[in-house]
Parts: C-alpha cells; sequence; structure tokens
C-alpha cells in the first residue's frame, strides 16, 4: 500500500509539473516570437542581453514555481515546517543534493525523480536560451549593412536586388 502512495505522488507531481512547465515555455516562446518579430532590425548588444536576462529571469521565476510545488508536497507529507520543505526541493530539483535532510523512508523515492525532472526541465530551458541567442545572434550579423543604415542614417550600398547593375 505504500508503494502505491509513491506512485500516486510522483504521478501527481509529474503531472503537475509537465504541464507547469510546457506552459511557462509555451509562454516564454511565443512572448520572444512576438518581440522577435517585432523588432526585425539591429538593435545592438546591449537590448540582446536585456532580453536574454529577462528570458532568464522568467525561467527561472518558472523553475522556483515548480520547486515550490514539490516543496507543498514535501511539506504536507514529510516535513514540519516550509523552510526545511523547501531546501530539500530545491537541493533534489538542482542536484545538488547534499544529503543533510532525509524524508521519510516511504517518501524517498521522490527526491531522486525530482532530480531527474530538474535536470530534464533545466535542458528545456537552456534550449530555450540557447535559440533566442542564436536567433540575435543570426539577425545581429545577416543584415549588417542594413541596420547600419537605419540606425545612424547613413547611406549605405543598395540591396543586391534593387541595384540598376542587376537589372540591366
Amino acid at each position: 500500500m505504500i508503494l502505491l502512495y509513491q506512485v500516486a505522488g510522483a504521478v501527481f507531481l509529474l503531472t503537475v509539473t509537465l504541464c507547469m512547465q510546457c506552459a511557462g515555455v509555451i509562454t516564454v516562446i511565443e512572448w520572444l516570437k512576438q518581440v522577435l518579430i517585432r523588432d526585425t532590425h539591429k538593435r545592438g548588444p546591449a537590448y540582446s542581453a536585456v532580453l536574454v536576462v529577462k528570458s532568464m529571469a522568467i525561467i527561472i521565476f518558472l523553475h522556483g514555481l515548480t520547486i515550490l510545488v514539490w516543496a507543498g508536497f514535501y511539506r504536507m507529507s514529510c516535513f514540519p515546517l516550509w523552510e526545511l520543505a523547501f531546501y530539500f526541493s530545491a537541493c533534489s530539483y538542482s542536484t545538488v543534493g547534499y544529503g543533510d535532510m532525509i524524508p521519510p523512508s516511504n517518501w524517498r523515492l521522490l527526491g531522486p525523480l525530482e532530480s531527474v525532472t530538474g535536470v530534464l526541465m533545466c535542458g528545456i530551458s537552456v534550449s530555450v536560451l540557447f535559440a533566442l541567442v542564436t536567433r540575435l545572434l543570426d539577425r545581429d550579423t545577416r543584415f549588417p549593412q542594413r541596420s547600419h543604415r537605419r540606425s545612424h542614417g547613413t547611406p549605405g550600398p543598395a540591396p543586391e536586388h534593387l541595384s540598376l547593375k542587376n537589372n540591366a
């Protein structure tokens, strides 16, 4: 019967974690798509850095919410204080696993499960940030002359498809 409770708790926590992460990542991706579509010209490294920092802050907040959900479960079933539950959850999720706290034996398998889940969720977050940085670098290096003209108002050479040489 104890194993049934462990499995039910694990399924519940994994389901909530996956739903939260999917919703959060979809929201971040949709927001980034809107920002990148709206800002098609080069804005410079400071703008790109701010965009990456904003994205990272949202992602870290999302991971914090996930840790809080697991901590809530630990608080109800394993630990007498929120501080202990959150500490254990953060150590497990981040795979630090200090080992100075051990949940009751009937819930010990949740720690390693949370660690595996945390690694996978962090991997998804890293891939979103990698895609963002790649997109920003591609945008900033693809059309350097066009972005130079827009930002400084100096005329540059006409694009090749508008050149009189190609039309003759």
